[in-house]
């Protein structure tokens, strides 16, 4: 393979941010663009609330809004007294149309079989789940989980949900059963929709199994709906259990849509906090159906003829807005890939896009880091003129990853739409119109039409100029309506801040002279691995799970790969031996509490974890020593000599 750059990279990046390049659209994207008026941005300042009926109006509702917005903060509703169905928007208006027989998905499994569903085979695969839930007893309201592979019936499931008004809550895949029996109960799910296993690096990912496990103290759940994916043999539960293909099979092909109101919940996604509970976000439907449908369309300049590609899990919200609601609201046809970018070899993203044709193409920054890695020869083996647009999602993107993504993913013919947003926040809220805005290396550049967001200080005081944090200063349609079960945590983590209804977003950002932002990364106690956020808090409770664990601290550190890789500090008890043997039985004993994407990648043995006088840990000190920077103030530990041994068995260590 190639090496990933040649030799004078570094000083072509240095270079770029030195004369601050702007790169710009060619000027037949621009002639072609969804978006070419600049204005836009003017008119939604002007009048924001007209602004957003009038993206709500691209929407099919059984019954307009009487109001379009009440703040009362931090409480938002949006588009008041309007009813409408996700599910009826994705599809049903699709069928009366020519979009009817126009592919919806084209799926490919890691094995490499293949299924593609135009609308109307989605619609019926919808209408037919649907029916079958309902047949279960589940109603409007009530909550099911979905704990799937990366197959068209995870979108199915979604979707008929949202069909009968339940509230889906989606766990990832590779969430342990810990995990998964957590957010059920969070939740009180009633139904779980799983599958026997999917496929990972050529191996089985025996879900099912990891299900059994979960629902030994799930009394909540009283049926199970199983995908038959992998034809592995699984223990099943007689009159819990059912398998999809039967329970499916003798139902009506129709399901009337339920009416939802705008503010009725769609569907709660747990993603991490700083403390070790996850947080049961809540959105609801009119607001964040309007919110991704916009997004979708103007973001990554959407048309008719283009395949779209989002390598997201629907585990995940950029799966949730990126896959399925958003791309299906607006009769997109896209690719959805079930297995590992480099199986059974590192080209098989590039293979995938000279495929299917794909012309939109949003990946993750950690992902092109891996590519970078892999080397050019790759890419450059497969045929990619069909890509057009490039997007990046779920961590800042390095310059360096950046210029290489748009020079030999896109041939440096393809803008490059880098978009800052949360589970929080339901959609993009930062990226560039591709036709308007010129995008800088590393910068997820300017606000959309309709978003305010400023930079601010400890005190709230704004930054024109320079790094602070990043806040949201007025509502957007798709923000979170609350914590499932948890009011206070809601207020206490994204409103009190500063006062006036400001959002803390929890990311740090600078903004420079021409009003770009750039995102610096988070400023709480929540590690970024790979796009996804976890708790340190989380992975701490999990370590002092086990017996011999006295002590833990979790860091988050830099990685040239992964943006954050997690780093342990431990205390054993007394009687245990910090060995290698240790430090496996740890890593995995966090595997099986919360997932493979929590195992720390490095865990350092210590007698003791450096305090202030007060007993606080002072993570900051540990951050200094994982990253092997300079110690910074220790005037407040209770015995600074404790980080200084750390620092020196660390450095030996690694």
């Amino acid at each position: 393979m190639s090496q990933l750059d040649p030799p004078n990279a570094n000083a072509e990046v240095s270079a770029l941010l030195e004369e601050n390049r702007i790169f710009h659209c060619s000027n037949e994207f621009k002639s072609h663009a969804v978006v070419k008026n600049a204005d836009i941005y003017q008119s939604a300042r002007e009048n924001r609330e007209n602004f957003w009926a009038e993206c709500a109006n691209k929407l099919e509702w059984f019954q307009k809004w009487n109001k379009v917005l009440e703040w009362k903060p931090p409480y938002a509703k949006w588009f008041i007294g309007g009813k409408l169905n996700a599910s009826y928007n994705c599809l049903d208006r699709h069928i009366k149309a020519p979009l009817r027989n126009k592919a919806a998905l084209i799926w490919e499994g890691e094995p490499g079989d293949q299924r593609t569903l135009t609308y109307w085979d989605l619609y019926r695969e919808v209408n037919k789940l649907a029916n079958a839930i309902k047949s279960l007893g589940v109603k409007k309201g009530d909550r099911v989980a979905i704990y799937m592979p990366m197959i068209p019936e995870a979108v199915i499931a979604m979707l008929a949900c949202a069909r009968i008004g339940a509230i889906h809550t989606v766990v990832f895949g590779g969430f342990s059963a810990e995990a998964l029996k957590d957010r059920i109960l969070d939740a009180q799910a009633n139904l779980l929709i799983t599958a026997d296993g999917g496929y990972r690096r050529g191996n089985v990912i025996a879900l099912k199994n990891t299900a059994n496990n979960a629902l030994k103290d799930c009394p909540c759940i009283k049926n199970v709906i199983v995908v038959k994916r992998t034809n592995t043999n699984v223990d099943f539960q007689p009159g819990r259990d059912h398998w999809y293909h039967e329970i499916t099979k003798s139902v009506a092909d129709y399901c009337e849509p339920e009416p939802m109101d705008s503010e009725d919940i769609l569907y709660i996604l747990y993603t991490s906090g700083t403390t070790g509970k996850p947080k049961g976000v809540i959105h609801t439907t009119g607001g964040y159906m309007t919110a991704v449908t916009l997004t979708t369309h103007w973001v990554f300049d959407l048309k008719p003829e283009d395949v779209f590609w989002c390598t997201a899990d629907v585990g995940w919200v950029t799966g949730h807005s990126y896959i399925v609601y958003g791309p299906l609201s607006n009769g997109a046809t896209q690719v959805i890939y079930e297995g590992s970018p480099d199986w059974p070899e590192r080209n098989r993203f590039w293979k995938i896009i000279a495929k299917y044709g794909v012309s939109i193409f949003y990946t993750a920054p950690t992902a092109i880091r891996a590519f970078m890695k892999w080397g050019t020869d790759w890419p450059e083996g497969c045929d990619l003129s069909s890509l057009r647009l490039l997007g990046s999602v779920g961590e800042p993107i390095n310059p360096e990853a950046w210029i290489w993504y748009h020079k030999y993913i896109g041939r440096e013919k393809c803008p490059v739409v880098d978009t800052w947003w949360q589970t929080e926040t339901g959609s993009i809220l930062i990226a560039p119109l591709p036709a308007l805005i010129g995008q800088k290396p590393g910068s997820a550049t300017k606000p959309l039409p309709g978003i305010e967001a400023k930079i601010l200080t400890e005190n709230g005081t704004e930054i024109k100029e320079g790094g602070g944090y990043l806040a949201l200063t007025s509502p957007w349609p798709s923000m979170l309506r609350g914590i499932y079960g948890d009011a206070q945590r809601f207020e206490e983590t994204y409103w009190n801040k500063w006062p006036n209804g400001i959002y803390f977003t929890g990311d740090g950002a600078k903004l420079d002279a021409d009003g770009y932002f750039w995102l610096l990364g988070r400023v709480d106690d929540v590690i970024n691995v790979a796009g996804h956020r976890i708790g340190t808090m989380e992975i701490e409770s999990a370590l002092v799970d086990h017996p011999a664990v006295a002590e833990a601290a979790v860091v988050g550190i830099a990685d040239e790969i992964k943006g954050q890789a997690i780093a342990a500090f431990v205390t054993l008890k007394e009687g245990n031996t910090s060995d290698k043997k240790m430090e496996d039985t740890l890593k995995q004993h966090v595997v099986e509490k919360i997932g493979s994407i929590a195992r720390p990648s490095k865990i350092l043995f210590t007698a003791d974890l450096p305090k202030t006088r007060s007993g606080k840990i002072m993570r900051r000190l540990l951050r200094d020593v994982g990253e092997g920077r300079a110690l910074g103030d220790v005037t407040t530990l209770a015995d600074s000599s404790v980080v200084e041994t750390l620092k020196k068995k660390y450095e030996k260590e690694t």
